[in-house]
């Protein structure tokens, strides 16, 4: 059943233990489109209020729809990109912004976050994380072994990094590497975690429509649970995943670009390999030896197409 407002109402969940711990943020349906977290934090809610589950120790806050409006519509936006100038705006002009401005409070009140999410093509699950600890003007971190770690023990078997240095870089390529508006859209609900002094990460389940992405997304939440001591287990074995870096974004021009073929998250390709063509037959070739992330065939013209990635020397256990 619906309510008249249902999207203009952020459903949050909170449970806090006696015993003092760290306190975790798990977002659901930041698109609408994304529904497999929204079934694990229902889930996971479920099994607390239950009595099946107990929190052991610090906070947890559980909010299994994000973006309500766009779960109405079934789609991965309302007015826009919720991920998308995730800071907060004294003048909200959309839907998304208002939302922004309720989650951001949110998020700044906990240490750390786990976003779980899905992905339109075919491709097996993966974490993202962020940048290596540093005191450079694009993303300063100082909790990147935290981060790493948890990324570590979510059961994925990749992990990729370099998000925002690979979208600041496309700015750069379009003449925009001094417009701070363009760079700020970039910021998502992770980039603002970590400005407010905690860690997150992405949780990538699987496609859309994978009937395994919600045990997926379930059993990464009671991985990070244990990870933390907020609830009783043992703590989750390692995934000793590959670490890959993005390095790259390839923009759709125009409606007639198009794939070679249907490409999966982390198929890998050679230097020079076409990867797409253009409207106009002119082709697409992987820079270097490396493998695909995000492709999109369903990507409007003047957004991203698909992500490029390599192999990086990261370590998450150190």
């Amino acid at each position: 059943m619906r309510f008249p407002n249902d999207e203009e109402t952020l459903r949050l969940h909170g449970f806090a233990a006696l015993r003092p711990g760290p306190r975790l943020l798990v977002l659901g349906g930041v698109h609408g489109d994304e529904t497999c977290g929204t079934a694990a934090v229902e889930r996971l809610r479920a099994e607390l209020d239950g009595g099946r589950l107990a929190l052991s120790a610090g906070e947890l806050t559980l909010v299994p729809v994000a973006n309500p409006l766009a779960r109405r519509l079934g789609r991965r936006e309302g007015e826009r990109n919720l991920n998308r100038s995730f800071q907060p705006s004294a003048r909200p002009a959309d839907h998304e912004a208002r939302l922004t401005n309720l989650l951001c409070p949110v998020l700044a009140r906990h240490d750390v976050l786990l976003d779980l999410h899905s992905f339109q093509s075919a491709g097996a699950p993966f974490a993202m994380i962020g940048p290596r600890d540093n005191a450079g003007p694009l993303e300063p971190f100082a909790r990147a072994v935290e981060e790493g770690r948890l990324a570590w023990h979510l059961g994925t078997d990749c992990v990729v990094e370099a998000w925002l240095d690979v979208y600041a870089a496309r700015l750069a390529r379009l003449g925009r590497a001094d417009d701070a508006e363009a760079l700020a859209f970039g910021w998502g609900t992770n980039e603002y975690m970590r400005s407010q002094g905690g860690y997150a990460v992405t949780l990538e389940c699987g496609q859309h429509r994978d009937p395994q992405a919600p045990e997926v997304a379930y059993q990464a939440i009671r991985a990070a649970l244990r990870l933390l001591g907020m609830a009783d287990g043992p703590a989750p074995a390692p995934a000793h995943p590959r670490v890959l870096r993005l390095v790259d974004v390839t923009d759709r021009a125009a409606p007639g670009d198009r794939f070679v073929r249907a490409w999966a998250s982390f198929d890998r390709v050679r230097a020079g390999e076409t990867i797409a063509l253009r409207a106009d037959g002119t082709p697409v070739p992987a820079p270097c030896d490396g493998c695909i992330v995000f492709p999109n065939a369903e990507a409007l013209p003047a957004s991203e197409w698909f992500y490029f990635a390599i192999d990086s020397d990261r370590r998450l256990d150190a």
